[in-house]
């Protein structure tokens, strides 16, 4: 039955959505020209919060879930596993006060509406998989900036998505080479459930009906830590709080 209304409700997704990317384009353009970056960031906020709400369209929910108190005046490594594409927009939105930036296939920067925009000039890491060169600089630049301006960002460890929603295991390179640049950062693992059964079909039928949530776990003060301890803490809290 989900899979019916899959083929129904689709097409008024992806209309949707598509269109939320087409209109704020040129509202990104402008606040970053006429406003600078606290502009187009309120912007790719507002686009992101659009984007979440399209999930409804397929009686699919959203519920991110956070009791932790954390700062904003200290940059954060937020450590999360990936499930689909749909994970992104609510992590930009619900955690828009703390300017969590990603790290991304360079691919996306480019004609994407509104998406590649954000990531060319949203201060995203867009790296090149096939050069490891131009990949560290990016994350360094990015770590720069964490450090200089108390950005933060979004981690996906697994580097791929899990279709299943089983958890693939945590690589350690991008979280090294932050943490060795930025030990003052706070980590944070968040946990993301059900998202995967969003694309369970493939891009078409979009599935329906699925309780999704992301759950911002206790963070972890990396200070007297390894990497690598840094990392199996947070696989380690995170596969336990997976429902798969």
């Amino acid at each position: 039955m989900r899979k019916l209304f899959g083929y129904i409700l689709t097409p008024l997704h992806y209309v949707y959505f598509g269109l939320i990317l087409v209109v704020f384009h040129p509202i990104q353009w402008l606040s970053l020209k006429l406003g600078g970056y606290n502009t187009h960031k309120k912007s790719v906020d507002i686009l992101n919060l659009f984007l979440t709400s399209s999930y409804y369209l397929l009686g699919n929910t959203v519920k991110f879930i956070n009791t932790q108190q954390l700062p904003t005046n200290r940059s954060i490594i937020f450590i999360v596993n990936h499930q689909s594409m749909y994970d992104i927009p609510p992590l930009i939105y619900f955690l828009r006060k703390h300017h969590a930036k990603f790290i991304s296939k360079i691919e996306l920067a480019k004609g994407i509406p509104s998406i590649s925009f954000n990531l060319k000039y949203g201060g995203a890491a867009n790296i090149d998989r096939r050069d490891p060169k131009q990949s560290i600089a990016e994350i360094l630049k990015l770590a720069n900036n964490m450090k200089v301006k108390t950005w933060s960002t979004v981690i996906f460890p697994e580097g791929t998505r899990s279709k299943t929603g089983v958890m693939k295991p945590f690589a350690i390179g991008g979280i090294a080479t932050i943490l060795k640049k930025v030990p003052e950062a706070l980590v944070v693992p968040i946990a993301i459930n059900n998202s995967w059964k969003m694309v369970k079909y493939g891009m078409y039928p979009l599935n329906t009906f699925n309780v999704m949530t992301w759950e911002v776990l206790s963070p972890i003060e990396p200070k007297g830590l390894t990497a690598e301890e840094v990392v199996k803490n947070t696989e380690e809290v995170i596969r336990a709080k997976l429902t798969v």
